[in-house]
């Protein structure tokens, strides 16, 4: 056990444990990138779920069965441990968030059962954070610190177990959106030649999206989608609208809007695609220039701390050793 806590507490064996595990992350990341296809796979086949379930409600309804109706659930059922302790500790009241169900469609998350292991977590890992804290302060090395420091670490630990589930969250939001929003106007232009080429919306909606994946999964997961509901749902209004909430970015609020509108009112919808396709291509092109002119005030810190260091240590060395080789000459003449 002395054995343990010794390398536990040795800086040198901690920097090589923090080594390794970003060469491990490194090394997931180069395989993730090779791993495209299969999660294209994984997506398609859960709208195709999406698709079949659509279907079936609709045909409920057409049935006079209602879409509301208890006569057969079309849901996907969650049962397991998570489901128990959210329902017996009535999680969904008690850390209630009005928004969790749409951030979670942002994030690419549908149905019951990723709302449960959000709720689940969001409940256990403060509780987590604050034993692996407790652990390493009473156990493996106090850090020099007193009851009251250690106190105040476990309330911080908690505090970071609470919130990290909503970091997760909007990370995946960020990067999911960042995703859709560069392929966005490539599939745009795809559609336009889909669409004045004779294609229906729906056809030329599913056609890009299995164009599209190799480039963005998340854009072409969302256009099986958005054609699943084009076809199922009372109304197409709810369809554009629905991809708009799941994205929340105006470029593609803006599309959904002309599209609608171009439904409602008969206008071309060739038209309509070509000047928002021009926007959307726009809008990234302002993104970038706006990441590029906040590089500069970015990489002052680092220009400061590595670069000017180096640069005294060229300009000066030379003349420091010249100066002491002109007073060891000088003392060896005395």
């Amino acid at each position: 056990m002395n054995g343990f806590m010794h390398f536990i507490t040795d800086p040198q064996n901690l920097l090589s444990i923090g080594v390794g595990v970003a060469v491990f992350a490194s090394v997931l990341t180069l395989l993730n990138s090779f791993m495209g296809g299969e999660r294209l796979d994984k997506r398609m086949k859960a709208v195709a779920e999406r698709r079949d379930e659509l279907k079936r409600r609709s045909r409920q309804a057409m049935k006079g069965g209602g879409v509301g109706s208890t006569t057969a659930t079309l849901r996907h059922s969650d049962e397991g441990f998570k489901k128990r302790v959210v329902d017996r500790l009535n999680l969904i009241k008690l850390l209630e968030d009005p928004k969790v169900v749409e951030n979670m469609a942002q994030a690419g998350f549908r149905g019951p059962k990723p709302l449960t292991t959000f709720y689940f977590f969001r409940f256990a890992t403060p509780f987590l954070f604050m034993v692996l804290t407790a652990l390493y302060l009473f156990l493996v090395n106090d850090l020099g610190m007193n009851l009251t420091l250690k106190l105040c670490a476990l309330v911080f630990a908690a505090a970071a177990g609470f919130y990290a589930p909503n970091v997760y969250l909007s990370n995946r939001i960020a990067s999911r959106r960042q995703s859709i929003v560069a392929a966005f106007p490539d599939s745009l232009d795809l559609l336009l030649i889909c669409v004045e080429s004779g294609m229906s919306i729906e056809a030329a909606i599913q056609k890009v999206s299995q164009e599209v994946g190799s480039q963005s999964i998340e854009l072409a997961e969302e256009l099986s989608l958005l054609s699943a509901e084009l076809s199922y749902l009372p109304e197409r209004r709810m369809a554009y609208e629905g991809m708009a909430k799941r994205t929340n970015h105006p470029g593609i609020k803006s599309v959904a809007t002309a599209m609608t509108q171009a439904e409602t009112y008969g206008t071309p919808l060739g038209s309509a695609l070509r000047i928002m396709a021009k926007e959307n291509r726009d809008l990234r092109l302002s993104a970038a220039e706006k990441k590029a002119a906040a590089l500069p005030a970015k990489l002052t810190v680092p220009m400061i701390i590595f670069f000017l260091p180096v640069l005294f240590v060229v300009i000066l060395g030379p003349a420091i050793i010249n100066i002491m080789d002109m007073m060891k000459g000088g003392a060896g003449m005395g």
